[in-house]
């Protein structure tokens, strides 16, 4: 087994290498890229200050004479002045010295602007992750426990109407009710913390941070919520019919003892391999919820340079998103072998 997760280990280069080069490709080939919408500022620019039309041996855009020797200079600002290829393995090389460059939009380091975001999307993600397991083990083994009856059926429902509705959406429909829209205004709009939050005292600023983490975390869970209970409904159910409950309940034990003690422990074994994906989730964040409410997180980055072309953002965060998934799907592997001596990995 030692030799399979070597290899596994092994694989996680050319997958990288797969996912950043496809990704760089697509982001230098599509249209709008960073030169084009800086000549476009100056079009615009030109428009409204009524410039005027260029001689020959000058680039005109808009009405804006553009000497050869500053658009070759911006070209090489961006990047553009090399192939595609050089400027992927230029890439490449600066990243393996873990140097993503400078963000085009915020003007520093990408590392810097990465990680100023990092607290608030681990804030949202170890929240939205510890309560889907609080909630959903609980409520798995409960509709297992009622497998048939009315409360496993109505649950059953506002699960799977949860499952099908994306966590934007719901998050959306939420503000909407709950915003000041339509109907109730309970919770804030969106934002992390209210502008005055300082000024609060410290009972305050606990009520303030609870109004405003409620409707995010409700958005981030809706998704994940019917997977993890219908998988620990499913596990108790198949546990339940193994042999050695049957002998458990022939020795005359309790059935909150049998349960709690004997099938609950095998059955939590499928969802502690969901636990190698704790870190991706924390900083991957929701690119569309945190658009929603407006969370200044590693999602609303992500979303914001992908629209701004702001593209070493946008590759810094697929570095380390697509890494710790990578790394993820590993440790899920080991978990499963760990917790499960039956499974053996060639």
């Amino acid at each position: 087994m030692t030799s399979y997760f070597i290899r596994r280990f092994l694989l996680i280069i050319p997958t990288f290498l797969g996912i950043t080069l496809i990704t760089f490709f697509i982001l230098q080939i599509v249209p709008g890229g960073p030169l084009e919408r800086e000549l476009l500022k100056l079009r615009m620019g030109g428009q409204n200050t009524g410039g005027e039309v260029g001689t020959s041996g000058q680039n005109v855009t808009g009405g804006i004479e553009i000497p050869e020797s500053a658009l070759q200079e911006m070209k090489k600002f961006y990047g553009f002045d090399l192939p595609i290829h050089e400027r992927y393995f230029r890439w490449l090389g600066n990243m393996l010295t873990l140097d993503l460059g400078n963000s085009y939009v915020y003007a520093e380091p990408v590392w810097d602007v990465i990680i100023s975001r990092f607290p608030v999307s681990i804030y949202f993600g170890l929240i939205g992750f510890i309560l889907t397991y609080l909630i959903c083990i609980p409520l798995g083994v409960f509709k297992a426990v009622k497998n048939g009856s009315k409360f496993d059926l109505a649950s059953s429902i506002l699960v799977f109407m949860g499952y099908s509705i994306p966590g934007w959406a719901f998050g959306t429909i939420m503000l909407v009710i709950f915003g000041g829209g339509s109907l109730w205004d309970v919770f804030p709009l969106g934002g992390f913390r209210s502008e005055d939050f300082e000024s609060l005292s410290f009972w305050g600023q606990l009520t303030d941070q609870f109004y405003h983490t409620v409707l995010p975390v409700a958005s981030y869970l809706v998704g994940s919520f019917a997977t993890l209970t219908i998988l620990t409904k499913n596990s108790v159910i198949e546990n339940l019919s193994q042999d050695y409950i049957r002998t458990a309940f022939a020795k005359g034990l309790s059935e909150k003892r049998v349960i709690f003690k004997h099938a609950l422990r095998n059955s939590l074994i499928p969802l502690a391999t969901g636990l190698g994906h704790f870190l991706s989730l924390i900083l991957a964040g929701s690119f569309l919820i945190e658009t929603v409410f407006n969370i200044n997180g590693m999602g609303l980055l992500g979303f914001r340079s992908i629209e701004q072309r702001d593209y070493p953002v946008t590759m810094g965060i697929l570095v380390i998103s697509s890494f710790l998934l990578l790394i993820g799907n590993i440790i899920s592997d080991m978990l499963y072998a760990i917790f499960d001596p039956r499974i053996r990995f060639k």
